[in-house]
């Protein structure tokens, strides 16, 4: 929905819809008197505090305090932001939203009209996949396979569960009519372009194939599984213009519709945990989609309910996987949530284990063996060493107050500190004066391998040969290696390594002119994980937030949004959302922003949102006040810091990772690269 939507045409719509029908469709009212009450959707509660009143055309409830009309509890309700609350109310009336005209931008109209079509390519691409799951010639082995997972037709149709037989080029003759559909079908993901014969074919090509719903169960994505073992197992959809594997989660829009209230989310690590669960009649688990559990995943689940179970197999790799989601879980945990780890035998999932045992013997393993959060905590701090003992208890109290500063400010984090003081015999004030060591890595946390994959293939770097100087000779062949780097950079010695560092992305490093000027100070070292706001100096972070709230059209003016993403605190990942939202709707004034942030994060989150906004404004009005301020160089400034922080945390981390091996067992490269980074550092 694009343009400004009446106020004529809101009020005229409210009237027309009763709210008593919008709410009874949804939660079963009674009659009480000339209102009508029934148990809080909002919260849980025995006795009925609900009421709606046709009269005044309002709801109320007198245990949690909800209240609005028709147009707020749709949005309350079903989780939508004021557009499409708009859009659902004037379906059920009947009649067309209408837009006063805007000033829309050439590019933001092209935006809009590319993911309209790629949403309609995608509807029409599920609805051929299904389609061949009925009735291609292939297709029993596909439904055999199918059946062999204990599924049912039912359970198949209920979550769109369709089939891409063998061959290049199905859904491309399907679908791709003109070269301008091939185009858009490579910009859904579903095609892939081959530059050299100038051809398009198919992405997913014989597998089954579930399709990735947003929060309006429209298509945005999809995964395909293989019908053996071949690897990749699972494939899925890459990013495109409607689809962020970061900021969804399958299966939600399908828990949504079999529950009224979702009593909690459990979520897995593949789809077909999430169909076979339901085949259980279990309908409240999810699945990322081809990437760790991050914050983003999270909030979005919280705001569907309070408790969400991560479930993982019990081998290393599950518990490796456990202690990342547990690292992404502290800075979304706020009062009132809760969060636990449930872990199956070796080699059980959840797929086989409810096959294998049923949906009670699952459901008791829940309640019976899954782990608070602040248990799996500090089990996994303490994995190696003795808290019993001295040395035992200061290494505990260094690995958890980092990661327990990481906690939101509440009861909860208070709790949790104290717990920690107990345990460790330490004040709380020794504690808090430890909260800005290194966050550290779980004990055994590593990467592992994973049998699903996004569509995007890393390309490695071309190899090449480079020169190599050994360091001179000595008893510690680190300290004078890093000497000789050092020395070369006094004498101009060239020959240090060119090529790619991982993690470094040197093509999107401020130009040769130099960094863009600031008329506002903004703290340069920002501490990971804790922004900071001292003598009156402002992180990027916050000076970023506030500029977006002030003038919501700046959003444009980003080079690239997703370097906030590499950023793990808290302030980063609100300006990761809020540029999202400011790029994909640059209509928002600020009043559409205040409902859309209300309607999809709750009133807490908007109150972070509000109060970093005012607190960068007082520094934004001081600048303004001594003129010569332009907030387009602001904004480019801060962008230019950030990205220099993150170039700089990069060589860190290559410096950290090099160092953590044998010199002698350095590759030619990885001396020259050791040279270089130290030269960088200066």
């Amino acid at each position: 929905m694009s343009g400004r939507i009446p106020q004529s045409f809101l009020d005229d719509l409210l009237d027309r819809i009763d709210i008593v029908d919008v709410v009874d469709h949804r939660v079963k009212l009674k009659k009480t008197g000339k209102n009508y009450s029934a148990c809080c959707p909002f919260h849980e509660e025995k006795t009925p505090s609900f009421t709606v009143s046709p009269d005044k055309q309002f709801y109320y409830c007198f245990g949690c305090g909800a209240s609005g009309n028709a147009l707020g509890f749709i949005m309350e309700y079903e989780h939508l932001d004021f557009p499409n609350a708009v859009d659902e109310l004037a379906k059920l009336a009947g009649v067309e939203v209408p837009k006063e005209k805007q000033n829309t931008s050439p590019a933001q109209k092209a935006r809009e009209k590319q993911r309209q079509e790629i949403l309609s390519l995608l509807e029409k691409a599920d609805s051929y996949y299904q389609l061949q799951l009925r009735q291609h010639n292939s297709k029993t082995q596909a439904v055999n396979y199918l059946k062999s997972r204990g599924l049912s037709g039912e359970i198949c149709k209920r979550f769109g569960i369709g089939y891409v037989p063998a061959g290049w080029d199905n859904l491309k003759q399907e679908l791709a009519k003109d070269p301008s559909t091939c185009k858009r079908l490579e910009e859904a993901g579903m095609l892939i372009h081959n530059q050299n014969k100038n051809s398009y074919y198919d992405r997913f090509r014989e597998r089954i194939m579930f399709p990735i719903r947003d929060r309006r169960g429209r298509v945005i994505g999809f995964g395909g599984r293989v019908l053996g073992d071949e690897k990749p197992k699972y494939l899925n959809s890459p990013e495109t213009p409607v689809f962020h594997k970061g900021e969804e989660l399958y299966g939600l829009w399908e828990a949504r519709q079999a529950n009224s209230q979702i009593p909690r989310l459990l979520v897995v690590e593949g789809y077909m945990d999430v169909v076979a669960l339901a085949q259980f009649d279990i309908n409240y688990a999810v699945a990322t989609l081809g990437t760790a559990c991050g914050e983003a995943h999270l909030r979005l689940a919280f705001k569907h309910t309070q408790e969400i179970i991560f479930c993982f197999d019990g081998d290393n790799a599950g518990r490796n996987a456990a202690k990342r989601a547990l690292s992404n879980s502290l800075p979304v945990m706020t009062d009132g949530l809760q969060i636990k780890f449930l872990f199956l035998e070796d080699g059980q999932d959840p797929d086989s284990y409810v096959r294998q045992f049923g949906k009670d013997k699952f459901l008791q393993r829940i309640e019976e063996t899954a782990s608070p959060l602040e248990d799996f905590l500090f089990d996994s701090l303490c994995e190696d060493i003795d808290a019993s003992t001295m040395g035992g208890k200061a290494q505990l109290s260094k690995r958890a107050a980092p990661m327990l500063n990481l906690l939101p400010k509440g009861v909860y984090r208070e709790l949790m500190f104290k717990h920690l003081a107990k345990r460790t015999e330490l004040s709380l004030d020794t504690l808090l004066e430890l909260i800005d060591q290194p966050l550290p890595a779980l004990p055994n946390e590593s990467k592992v391998p994973s049998d699903e994959v996004s569509a995007e293939e890393p390309q490695e770097a071309p190899s090449r040969d480079f020169p190599e100087q050994l360091p001179p000779d000595g008893d510690n062949p680190w300290q004078a290696y890093e000497a000789l780097a050092e020395q070369q950079v006094e004498e101009n010695i060239d020959g240090a390594y060119t090529g790619p560092i991982e993690g470094y992305n040197e093509s999107s490093a401020p130009d040769s002119r130099g960094p863009r000027t600031s008329n506002v100070l903004t703290s340069n070292d920002i501490p990971p994980n804790r922004g900071t706001n001292q003598d009156n100096k402002l992180s990027p972070q916050k000076l970023l937030i506030g500029l977006l709230m002030s003038r919501p059209e700046l959003a444009k003016e980003l080079d690239d949004i997703e370097l906030f993403s590499h950023f793990k605190d808290p302030d980063s990942q609100l300006l990761l959302r809020l540029g999202r939202c400011l790029q994909s709707r640059p209509h928002f004034n600020i009043h559409q922003l205040t409902g859309h942030w209300l309607a999809s994060y709750g009133q807490q989150e908007w109150q972070k949102l509000k109060d970093i906004a005012e607190q960068s404004t007082s520094v934004l009005s001081a600048a303004m006040r001594e003129g010569n301020f332009d907030d387009n160089a602001e904004l480019k400034a801060c962008e230019d810091k950030l990205l220099q922080q993150q170039q700089r945390e990069s060589r860190q981390n290559k410096l950290k990772e090099l160092k953590s091996k044998a010199f002698n067992e350095l590759s030619t490269e990885e001396k020259t690269l050791f040279r270089q980074l130290i030269q960088q550092g200066h």
